[in-house]
């Protein structure tokens, strides 16, 4: 029989089935490259196949040896350089895995795959200046990527589903690309999910120390979910980037102004006014914080400082109104309805700059003593906030009945509120709550000025706890409110106790035992509060009803506070409180202790001395000279809590009463009953 006669294979299909094997059996490709080196010896892409093969099965410096022949004579590939690049940082020869990955990217610029590793060996070699601009090389080239282009212009436009199958699509095949990991975290943090967002942008700058964008990123989704000490570890290396960029100090300056350090976010603010005078942001910033430090001639001047360079800047102009120091004249009110009128027409982009303009003129008109033209603006500019944030007033009773309906006595001695049915036992946190401009800073301030007691800030680790628990029901674990609350172990509430304490432990700068909370809001969270701090002392700052609300209408907060920006709404909220502390009061008698500000401004010394009495401190005389306490105020009453207790103000609302209704009306048997509380 004769055999029919078969070619042998050609060099380029022995080498094609060769690559196949190559990751899964590298051992049989070897032996096909080797076999198509025996009929054509130094044939490079053998070598090079062959050389791959070796680093595979671990057997690197032959590998290298092979690879630096053919780098010596096929100068012009990158894939060579790329190899070469990957063997030597395996052998960990970092100097030589460096010039081979400086060629590639020479070579090959729009790779971003090469600069990212030749940042990992710069970084191991401590040149880490070199490595950041090898990252930021990286992050340029992967801006040119028309898969990760495709992938950004899904997010720009909102269909983050398309977006979510490129990505994951491509970090399957490369798992550690940092901009695909970035855009993916940004994917997860506009649905909502901060847990993927920070995981995968956290994983972006791990992997591309060097990459700014995702680093700030990181710090403002670190700040979203207070993780206040990381964010600023952060942001300190985010300020020492080697392509520097006002914006990484000022994202710097803000975090230490969340964690209270104002004196060195004023240091940041002057040296970046320094190199550029003409920033009107950074002159209001400046100004934020040395109105919070009590230097108001210097608030002053930066504010003011801040119009004359945008006198369209409706924050500013709002800032330095809401200093209670300053009056308005008729050559600001002339300015400011000259801004006005400049931005009739504008895009929704300017109406925040339009609602402060109005918050402000209603001050200067206020001062003016022209009332009628004050409540205008002030009408105007509340409605138009009031258009921009979301507050329902009916959905947010609802959740107050709920919480006076769990709370009643049978349900707390059930509980062991008293501290038997668990919760952390630290005596540290007194919460001070109301509602704003009720004089819960006066009390904090007062409180503050005694050698046990330190003041913090507004402090949100309660509201996020709760908003956490509260996400439960809204997915539907828990039937209700009352179910999940009831649901908490011993041990749950110690747990969320501790880390209530844990987390406020970067807000204390003192070794003073006790410290103060003075969140308003955390008045919904009474119950929760007791659960989980049984010793913690609770403060109740209450204030007339009209005096209050209307105080809070004409006053723009900086965030939060949705529910006043409409007299109705307001005058719901007040009533919702004051129902909500009688059934409190009624379930647990005499564990939140009243303060009406009214009686501390009539009799300051017996309120202060039955104050300190329920938080279990002896009597200071420095708590009647509070003005003289010299610390940093946050809030709109920082200039009044620096001066003596004045009556100025207790009746402020009534040249307004004309046009005050809305809010009678919705407070009802709450403002005939004052200071007492009506039948539930």
């Amino acid at each position: 029989m004769i055999q029919q006669f078969r070619p042998p294979p050609s060099p380029a299909s022995t080498l094609a089935e060769a690559e196949g094997l190559l990751e899964k059996q590298p051992h049989v490709a070897l032996g096909k490259a080797e076999g198509v080196l025996r009929q054509a010896p130094g044939f490079p892409p053998a070598e090079f196949l062959a050389a791959r093969a070796l680093r595979r099965m671990g057997k690197g410096r032959q590998a290298l040896a092979r690879l630096d022949a053919l780098a010596c004579g096929q100068s012009r590939v990158p894939a060579v350089f790329w190899e070469l690049g990957q063997v030597a940082a395996d052998l960990g020869d970092s100097r030589r895995a460096i010039a081979a990955l400086e060629a590639l990217t020479g070579l090959q610029p729009n790779v971003a795959a090469g600069w990212f590793l030749l940042a990992r060996q710069l970084r191991k070699a401590g040149r880490d200046e070199d490595a950041w601009r090898a990252d930021l090389s990286g992050i340029h080239a992967s801006s040119r990527d028309p898969e990760l282009l495709k992938a950004a212009h899904a997010v720009n436009e909102g269909d983050l589903d398309t977006a979510d199958a490129l990505l994951t699509a491509r970090l399957a095949r490369a798992a550690d690309d940092p901009a695909a990991l970035r855009l993916h975290g940004e994917v997860a943090w506009r649905r909502g999910d901060m847990t993927p967002a920070l995981q995968r942008v956290e994983r972006a700058v791990a992997l591309a120390p060097g990459f700014d964008l995702a680093r700030d990123f990181l710090i403002r989704l670190l700040l979203q979910t207070n993780r206040l000490p990381e964010a600023l570890e952060q942001a300190e290396v985010l300020a020492r980037s080697p392509v520097p960029a006002p914006g990484n100090r000022l994202l710097l300056a803000s975090v230490l102004v969340r964690l209270g350090k104002q004196e060195r976010a004023a240091q940041i603010y002057r040296a970046l006014l320094a190199e550029q005078p003409d920033q009107p942001q950074v002159w209001q910033n400046l100004g934020h914080v040395l109105k919070t430090l009590g230097d108001q001639a210097g608030a002053v001047d930066a504010y003011r400082a801040a119009v004359s360079r945008q006198p369209t800047m409706g924050e500013a102009w709002w800032s330095l109104a809401n200093l209670k120091t300053v009056k308005l004249g008729p050559y600001d009110i002339a300015a400011m309805e000259a801004a006005l009128a400049s931005l009739a027409g504008a895009g929704d982009d300017r109406r925040e700059d339009v609602f402060h303009l109005h918050f402000s003129l209603g001050k200067a008109f206020e001062e003016a003593r022209d009332h009628a033209a004050s409540f205008a603006h002030y009408a105007k500019g509340n409605a138009l906030r009031r258009t921009m944030i979301r507050h329902d007033a009916d959905a947010f009773s609802a959740e107050v009945r709920a919480a006076a309906l769990t709370f009643t006595a049978p349900f707390i001695a059930r509980m062991g509120i008293d501290g038997s049915g668990g919760g952390c036992p630290a005596p540290d946190p007194i919460f001070v709550v109301g509602l704003p401009r009720s004089g819960s800073t006066l009390v904090e301030q007062i409180m503050a000025s005694h050698s046990q007691i330190e003041g913090t800030m507004e402090l949100p680790e309660m509201m996020m706890i709760a908003g956490r628990l509260q996400s439960r029901v809204d997915e539907g674990e828990f039937a209700d409110f009352g179910a999940m609350i009831a649901a908490l172990s011993p041990a749950d509430r110690t747990r969320l106790g501790e880390e209530y304490i844990e987390r406020t432990r970067i807000h204390r700068q003192t070794s003073r035992p006790r410290f103060i909370d003075k969140m308003p809001n955390n008045w919904q969270h009474v119950g929760l509060i007791r659960l989980i701090l049984p010793n913690a002392k609770i403060v109740d700052a209450r204030r007339h009803p009209m005096s209050c609300c209307f105080s809070g209408w004409k006053q723009h907060f900086a965030r939060g506070q949705t529910f006043t920006y409409d007299l109705a709404d307001i005058g719901r909220y007040y009533r919702d409180y004051v129902m909500m502390m009688a059934a409190w009061d009624k379930a647990a008698p005499g564990t939140v202790h009243r303060v009406f500000y009214e009686s501390m401004v009539a009799d300051t010394e017996a309120e202060v001395r039955r104050l300190l009495d329920h938080i279990g401190v002896s009597f200071e005389p420095a708590c009647l000279e509070f003005y003289r306490t010299e610390r940093a105020v946050r809030t709109a009453s920082s200039e009044q809590v620096r001066k003596p207790i004045y009556k100025d103000g207790l009746e402020a609302w009534k040249p307004y009463e004309p046009w005050l209704e809305p809010l009678k009306a919705a407070l009802g048997p709450v403002l005939e009953s004052y200071p007492a509380v009506p039948d539930a």
